[in-house]
């Protein structure tokens, strides 16, 4: 679903000129509304520190120039949608662009840990977001369960669950989930 631009570029000015709320993490839209999410938990954060160490360590190999990051803002507007994803794989160079966020087009793998608080963002609105913008990749860690799923393939049809402890693929990459926790 995608919503009027004018109301979408309404939307960000109004997000950027929201105060800095302490225990407030993320700023997003999405279906036309601005959500404000809770600062990430400790092990949240862990889980994010090594997926992406490595991820880090094989792109090299399989996408040189290619980085796994965790700071930036990822803008479809023709969707009317702001994440932030957890962890994304776009090309370093992004960065030096003057746009405000990363381009879908530039991503190859999203990345989300899901937190304690709204589950449901994880495995629905953002699974059905991540794939309208064409991202091939979308792994969703879910630190509550100790489970995981690798969503790939056009339209997410390809859906591989995991347990924290297997070695999975993610498209070209293998990740160890041993070093995951699970919430205390």
């Amino acid at each position: 679903m995608s919503i009027d631009p004018a109301v979408y570029a309404r939307l960000l000015e109004i997000a950027d000129q929201l105060p800095k709320v302490p225990g407030i993490g993320k700023i997003e839209i999405a279906d036309g509304q601005i959500v404000m999410m809770m600062s990430p938990v400790k092990r949240h954060e862990l889980a994010v520190l090594r997926l992406s160490r490595q991820l880090n360590a094989q792109l090299s190999a399989t996408h040189p120039g290619h980085i796994a990051y965790h700071g930036a803002d990822l803008q479809d507007a023709g969707l009317g949608r702001l994440r932030n994803p957890d962890l994304m794989v776009f090309p370093e160079a992004t960065l030096e662009g003057e746009q405000r966020a990363v381009l879908p087009h530039e991503v190859l793998l999203v990345v989300e840990v899901v937190s304690k608080s709204n589950p449901e963002n994880d495995y629905h609105d953002k699974v059905h977001d991540y794939s309208a913008m064409g991202i091939p990749f979308y792994l969703l860690v879910d630190p509550r369960t100790g489970t995981g799923i690798v969503h790939s393939e056009p339209g997410y049809e390809a859906r591989e669950k995991f347990v924290f402890g297997d070695t999975i693929a993610v498209g070209p990459w293998t990740l160890d989930t041993g070093g995951l926790l699970t919430y205390a």
